[in-house]
């Protein structure tokens, strides 16, 4: 293992999330390590979305001068992406981009109203209304307000507020909102209220940069963020999640892994494997039964006996070394297939403890933060000298955050050196040696975080002076220690594992030395509204 020294203490800031959905329990505002890096994600809050909303707007508008219904209809035909947008307005122009998105800005409904007939059919109900009881769209059609009203609240229902189009035939044009709400308002406010919400949430629901912060109950925040999609981060509620997948975070897992693991763990299948391993069918009822004494003819409680080797139904006369009128020395499938299922089973159970034993530590390590804070105050009443214990609450984070990793590693090694992901992927030989060099990493990484969490139990609130200082010393090189591993094991599961693989859908969110992102306020007096 490399040496590694700090040369002074690292400088971190913390706060503490709550629990993560089904392995880490995160507690009050205390010590999650955040990063000093501006801001990349950023919390939206029901006060802020339409601020945030409003963002996009005008950028929109300024650029293309187009109204403020227009600009959404078009943010919402590319998924509130103004990159994609704009890209798409310079390749193939301004008359493509609003013909594909069903925005027409000529104003037809502005035009001379004088010259205007008293009544006008309407082609929807046949019957002749009065001009001031219909209304035109930007794209020239008439309807009357009854059929546009019924028409809006059937679209509304079907789920299609965001983007309701013309009643007439072959018109792809999107109705004006304004309109919208205005027509249902005046019989339907419970139905105009219910568009404007869907027009003000589809900045979450359609923009792959925002998506709602998954904590049940829900906080009802939503989540931005400007870089990579596979993301880990915190929202204000505490709540720590993968952005791509909105699972708890789980690196170095990636997506697909967590989720089949998850489901492993909660599945009835390994209480299935357990039956396959040690019991058999009965070939009378077929129920299963399990062995209980060193002979091998055994009897249901149905009545049937059969032998415990072959399965096969015999008579009940037998001496110790064979059956009566029975006997079963060939090889069959169905052991094969039993072996099989035994050595599947053992092989989840050891990675299965593993995981579930760092959960656990890290779940009563937990419960360390406040027994150390009580140890620093009466060590700072005894040493006078010594004001600066964040060394302490440092190495306790370090801890928090190496307990995650080591977990969420045995998830990722039982599928990364298992058959059922990369079987093809890897001969015998290259399997062998990438899991050797994984598990050397594992195990240094597992020694070192054990260590630490042994020091920090240590009573160092009696201890004199000069032992404190060891203690001291002792923990920040641990913690640069872990850290280093850590980094080390993320860039060996990244280069060396997943990198060499043809399969793209295996990738994990970054390391983060300081803890995951805790996002930022979105700030709405920073947003011309």
């Amino acid at each position: 293992m490399e040496d590694y020294a700090a040369s002074s203490d690292d400088e971190y800031r913390y706060s503490d999330p709550e629990d993560s959905v089904d392995a880490f329990d995160n507690d009050d505002n205390d010590y999650q390590l955040v990063s000093s890096k501006g801001p990349s994600t950023q919390v939206i809050t029901k006060e802020s979305l339409l601020g945030a909303q409003k963002e996009d707007l005008r950028k929109v508008m300024d650029m293309l001068s187009v109204r403020e219904q227009h600009a959404r209809t078009l943010l919402i035909f590319h998924r509130w992406d103004v990159e994609k947008l704009f890209a798409v307005y310079v390749d193939r122009g301004k008359h493509f981009l609003f013909s594909e998105a069903g925005v027409t800005v000529d104003e037809h409904r502005d035009s001379n109203s004088s010259a205007a007939p008293l009544t006008i059919m309407c082609e929807i109900c046949i019957e002749d209304v009065p001009s001031d009881e219909t209304t035109k769209m930007d794209c020239g059609h008439c309807f009357c307000n009854g059929c546009w009203t019924e028409h809006f609240i059937v679209k509304i229902n079907e789920g299609q507020s965001k983007r309701i189009r013309c009643m007439a035939h072959k018109c792809y044009s999107i109705c004006d909102e304004a309109v919208v709400i205005t027509l249902l308002s005046k019989k339907h406010p419970d139905m105009a209220e219910k568009y404007e919400r869907f027009l003000l949430e589809s900045y979450i629901e359609d923009n792959k940069r925002v998506k709602w912060c998954p904590s049940a109950p829900h906080c009802g925040n939503a989540i931005r963020v400007e870089d990579d999609e596979l993301f880990e981060v915190e929202c204000s509620c505490g709540l720590q999640f993968c952005f791509s997948c909105l699972s708890e975070a789980h690196s170095p897992c990636s997506c697909l892994m967590w989720e089949l693991w998850a489901k492993k763990c909660r599945d009835e299948s390994e209480t299935v494997n357990w039956i396959t391993v040690h019991t058999k069918p009965c070939p009378k009822c077929h129920k299963p039964v399990e062995k209980n004494g060193g002979c091998n003819l055994v009897s249901c409680i149905c009545g049937q006996a059969f032998c415990w080797l072959c399965g096969g139904a015999t008579g009940r006369e037998h001496t110790l070394s064979s059956i009566a009128a029975h006997s079963c020395g060939r090889y069959e499938e169905q052991e094969k297939t039993a072996e099989r299922a035994k050595r599947d089973l053992y092989r989840y159970m050891h990675y299965h403890n593993r995981y579930k034993a760092h959960t656990d530590s890290f779940k009563l390590e937990s419960k360390l933060k406040e027994t150390i804070q009580k140890k620093i105050a009466v060590s700072e009443e005894k040493h006078s000298t010594l004001r600066d214990y964040s060394w302490v609450n440092n190495g306790l984070s370090r801890l928090f955050r190496s307990r995650r990793v080591l977990s969420y590693s045995y998830a990722f090694a039982f599928y990364m050196f298992g058959d059922e992901l990369f079987k093809e992927e890897m001969t015998e030989a290259q399997r062998e040696i990438k899991q050797n060099l994984f598990e050397d990493q594992q195990q240094q990484l597992e020694a070192n975080v054990e260590k630490l969490s042994k020091i920090l139990e240590e009573r160092f609130q009696t201890f004199k002076y000069d032992k404190v200082m060891e203690i001291r010393m002792q923990i920040i090189n641990l913690t640069t220690i872990i850290d280093k591993l850590c980094q080390k094991m993320y860039e060996c599961i990244e280069n060396d594992l997943l990198g060499s693989l043809h399969i793209g859908v295996h990738n994990i969110a970054p390391y983060k030395s300081k803890g995951i992102d805790k996002a930022s306020e979105l700030s709405v007096h920073n947003i011309a509204l």
